[in-house]
C-alpha cells in the first residue's frame, strides 16, 4: 500500500542536509485505519565530499555527492540531479536487498524534467586522455539550466571502464570536469557483478591497477579475493619472464594454491601484464575444478570466466584507439581453443550486454517515481557513446527487444573511436560532432515534441467547444 502526504518536501539543500522522508511523513506511514505499521528507518542524510579532499573511508560511508571545492560552501545547479539519484540508486538497493519497508514519500518541488533524460558513455565521450573534451564541460552546463528554455535535464553515466569502484570513478570524473556527481549516477561495467558475490567464495579478480580491483570485489561482497600477484608469490615460476616488484610482493597475499580451489574467474579490468595473466588464467581454465598444478584431462572441470565488458578498442590519449577488454576475450579464447580444441565458453558484462540498459531503466524509473510520483521510466533516454560495437549497439538493442519499457535513442559522437568517412557497423538515429550537439539536438527534439503534443491539445479543446455549441448559435 502506498502512502502519500499531502504536505510537499522541500527541495534538497546540501547547507542544511534533509531526510529524503520528513517525520510527520513517517508518521503518516505508521497509522492508516487504526493499525499501527511497521515504519521503515529514516532515509539517510546525503552527505557532501570535496573532489579534492575525499577518501577511501569517507567514500565508503552512506549516501552522498562528490562536490568541486569551489562549490562546498552552497550547492551548484548540479546538486539537486545528483543527490536524487543517488538516494534512488540506494533506494533500490534496499528493494533488491529486501531490508526493511520502503515507504513512498511526497515528491519535493523541482525544475528538472521528468520525461526525458540522458545517459553518456564517458571516454571519447566526455573524457579523452584523461583530460575533459572541451564541450563536455558546456554540455553539462546546458543540462543543469544553462539554456534557453530554463529547465534542468536528468543524466546518468554508463561506462565499460573497469578496476575502480563507482565512488572512485565518481570522483575522477568530478575533478575532471569539475562538476557536482553522484556514485549513484554511474554504472560501470562490473557493477553487475555484484550479483554473483554470493554464488562464489573463491574467486581470481584480474585486471587493474595495483590492489584496486581487489578492493571493488570485496566492496561488492566477494568473500574470498585472489590475484594474479598472490599466486605468483606463492610460486614465482608462474610466469617465467616476470617477477613481482617489492610493492607487488608487500601487497600480494600469502597461501597454498596447491590446497585453494578457485571457483570462477573475474576480469575486472584491462589487463596490465597480458601474458602473465593469460597465463594464470590458461592455468585455472585447464585444471580440475579450479586447483593449480592439476590438469583436466577433457578440459571440462575449470572455473568459469567473467569479462566485465567486450570492447575490442577503445579511445585513449593516443591519436588512434587502443586494445580493450575484448582483445584480451578474443586472445584468450584463440588460446584456448589451440590447446584444447574446444571453444572457451566465457560471459561478458557491461555494453552491449542488455542488462546494463535494464538496469540503467530500473534506475530512472526509481529517480522519476521519488522525484515526480510517477512510477515508470522517463519515455525517451538519450544515450550517447562514440562506439558503434557497443555503445549504438547496445541502444539499439535494447531499444528493439522486449525489455525496453521506454524509447533509447541512440546518438554517436564523431570525438572517439568512431572516425569521420568511415561507416558503422551498428547505425545510430543521428550522428553529431561532439556531447554538446547531442545534449542540444536531444533537448530541441523535445521541446518541438511537447510543442506539437500542446498544439494538437489546443486543437481538440477548440473543436470540443464547437461540437458542443448547439446550431444557431454561432
Amino acid at each position: 500500500m502506498e502512502l502519500w502526504n499531502e504536505q510537499g518536501t522541500k527541495p534538497l539543500d546540501a547547507s542544511k542536509p534533509q531526510l529524503w522522508e520528513s517525520s510527520s511523513q513517517r508518521e503518516a506511514s505508521r497509522m492508516t485505519d487504526g493499525k499501527d505499521l511497521l515504519s521503515p528507518q529514516p532515509r539517510p542524510t546525503v552527505r557532501r565530499l570535496s573532489s579534492a579532499t575525499a577518501d577511501f573511508k569517507g567514500l565508503n560511508i552512506g549516501p552522498h555527492v562528490v562536490v568541486p571545492p569551489k562549490h562546498m560552501d552552497s550547492p551548484s545547479n548540479a546538486h539537486e540531479t545528483a543527490a536524487a539519484l543517488e538516494l534512488a540508486k540506494h533506494r533500490l538497493k534496499d528493494l533488491d536487498s529486501g531490508d526493511g519497508v520502503v515507504t513512498p514519500s511526497t515528491p519535493p518541488e523541482t525544475t528538472t524534467t521528468d520525461s526525458y533524460a540522458f545517459a553518456f558513455d564517458i571516454d571519447g565521450v566526455l573524457i579523452r586522455g584523461g583530460k575533459p573534451i572541451p564541450e563536455a564541460v558546456e554540455a553539462m552546463k546546458v543540462l543543469n539550466g544553462q539554456n534557453e528554455y530554463g529547465i534542468k535535464v536528468p543524466y546518468i553515466f554508463l561506462t565499460n571502464g573497469g578496476g575502480k569502484t563507482e565512488q572512485e570513478r565518481c570522483v575522477d570524473l568530478s575533478r575532471q570536469l569539475e562538476l557536482e556527481i553522484s556514485p549513484g549516477q554511474f554504472i560501470c561495467g562490473h557493477t553487475p557483478m555484484r550479483e554473483m558475490a554470493q554464488k562464489y567464495k573463491t574467486v581470481l579478480v584480474v585486471g587493474g591497477e595495483g590492489e584496486k580491483c581487489r578492493l571493488v570485489a570485496e566492496g561488492y561482497g566477494f568473500r574470498d579475493v585472489v590475484t594474479p600477484g598472490d599466486i605468483m608469490k606463492d610460486n614465482d615460476r608462474t610466469t617465467p619472464f616476470r617477477r613481482l616488484t617489492d610493492q607487488e610482493t608487500q601487497n600480494s597475499r600469502v597461501r597454498n594454491f596447491g590446497e585453494t580451489e578457485i571457483e570462477a574467474i573475474f576480469v575486472f579490468a584491462d589487463s596490465r601484464h597480458w601474458g602473465d595473466d593469460q597465463q594464470i588464467i590458461i592455468d585455472l581454465l585447464t585444471s580440475k575444478n579450479g586447483r593449480l598444478g592439476t590438469s583436466s584431462e577433457n578440459y571440462d572441470e575449470g572455473p568459469p570466466i567473467y569479462f566485465s565488458h567486450n570492447d575490442l578498442i577503445w579511445s585513449a590519449a593516443h591519436e588512434h584507439t587502443r586494445l580493450g577488454m575484448g582483445a584480451l576475450r578474443s586472445s584468450l579464447e584463440a588460446i584456448y581453443k589451440s590447446i584444447t580444441g574446444k571453444d572457451l565458453v566465457s560471459t561478458a558484462f557491461g555494453k552491449p550486454q542488455l542488462g546494463t540498459f535494464q538496469f540503467a531503466t530500473r534506475l530512472l524509473q526509481q529517480w522519476r517515481k521519488d522525484t515526480h510520483g510517477i512510477n515508470k521510466p522517463p519515455e525517451t533516454v538519450y544515450f550517447v557513446g562514440d562506439t558503434p560495437e557497443s555503445d549504438i549497439r547496445g541502444t539499439n538493442e535494447f531499444n528493439e527487444s522486449k525489455l525496453s519499457e521506454n524509447d533509447w535513442y541512440s546518438i554517436l559522437v564523431r570525438t572517439g573511436v568512431f572516425k569521420e568517412g568511415t561507416k558503422p557497423r551498428y547505425t545510430p538515429r543521428i550522428t553529431v560532432n561532439n556531447v554538446l550537439d547531442a545534449v542540444n539536438h536531444g533537448i530541441k527534439r523535445e521541446m518541438s515534441k511537447a510543442s506539437k503534443a500542446q498544439a494538437k491539445n489546443t486543437e481538440e479543446a477548440i473543436d470540443e467547444i464547437v461540437d458542443g455549441v448547439p446550431v444557431g448559435d454561432e
